[in-house]
């Protein structure tokens, strides 16, 4: 098996929020990042687009999820050392390959995951490793969360709070970072823009439930790790990109019994919610809506 080298010439490091530091990389017209065949870390996260996240408060940082691969991993960890980090911990997201491929830059780091993480993890560690999984780039060798979670916890950075919720929205092991006194919401994959990936067709109804509760929390401004990146430079979505994932959800299952309506293109699916600018018109999306239907109308 031959290893290519990762691009990270496009990497962009953006501050959406003081002490909130976001790793861009994707979404450039005909670049790739990997290779010009179909491939996990082009189609399912750089040409989405794709964040990794650093809460900073002084010499403490939290990351969240080490990115596409160990090279864009040090070059978080390059840049948080250069701005005085001395102490980094790790949270992922979820499982999902464009979230933890660059753990090995944190090995000597706390990563912490829930239980349901880290069991998906060893599960799969073998077909990750040999590129067999979802196919190349293999992530080898693959870390493995040091310390497993259950439920709901809170944590110190600095002197900032983050709440960690479990979300079965998107995959059904969903960890988010709530900052309540920030009113900042880091999403992982629970939320996106255009639309959310569906990956566990079966578990919709549940996501439902979830992202209810996600409602719940109230947070003003949101930060997807998949969304635009100048959105996410000026601050973040706000809190009509909840409201337009449960209706698209909704949609989906409306498209299970209605075969007409799942015909429609996404635009028309999602028209209200493009005029009233709580989610963006990106292209790639109209490819995972399609993938989207087929999925939940076979399941």
């Amino acid at each position: 098996m031959v290893d290519r080298a990762i691009a990270t010439s496009g990497l962009r490091v953006i501050e959406p929020h003081p002490g909130v530091v976001a790793y861009y990389d994707g979404r450039i017209p005909g670049v790739r990042a990997y290779s010009g065949e179909p491939n996990w870390l082009d189609e399912g996260g750089f040409a989405l687009g794709i964040a990794s996240y650093a809460i900073v408060d002084g010499a403490d940082a939290l990351v969240y999820d080490t990115h596409l691969s160990v090279a864009h991993a040090e070059a978080v960890r390059r840049d948080l050392l250069a701005r005085g980090v001395t102490r980094m911990r790790v949270v992922l997201s979820h499982w999902h390959l464009d979230h933890i491929a660059g753990n090995a830059a944190f090995a000597d780091c706390e990563i912490i995951a829930l239980g349901a993480t880290a069991a998906l993890m060893r599960e799969h560690r073998q077909a990750i490793e040999a590129g067999s999984h979802a196919g190349l780039p293999a992530i080898r060798p693959l870390v493995l969360p040091t310390t497993e979670l259950e439920g709901e916890h809170s944590m110190w950075v600095g002197r900032r709070e983050v709440q960690l919720r479990p979300m079965d929205i998107h995959s059904r092991d969903g960890l988010v970072l709530h900052l309540p006194e920030d009113g900042l919401l880091l999403a992982g994959d629970t939320l996106e823009d255009s639309v959310t990936y569906v990956a566990e067709p079966d578990r919709l109804e549940q996501h439902l439930r979830d992202i209810d509760r996600l409602a719940a929390l109230g947070a003003p401004r949101i930060l997807p790790n998949h969304g635009d990146p100048g959105i996410i430079a000026g601050g973040g979505y706000g809190p009509g990109l909840v409201g337009a994932t449960e209706r698209y959800v909704r949609k989906l299952l409306r498209a299970v019994a209605d075969e007409e309506f799942s015909r429609a293109d996404l635009r028309s699916w999602l028209a209200d919610d493009l005029a009233a600018g709580h989610v963006t018109w990106f292209e790639p999306y109209a490819e995972v809506h399609r993938n989207n239907v087929a999925a939940v109308r076979a399941r």
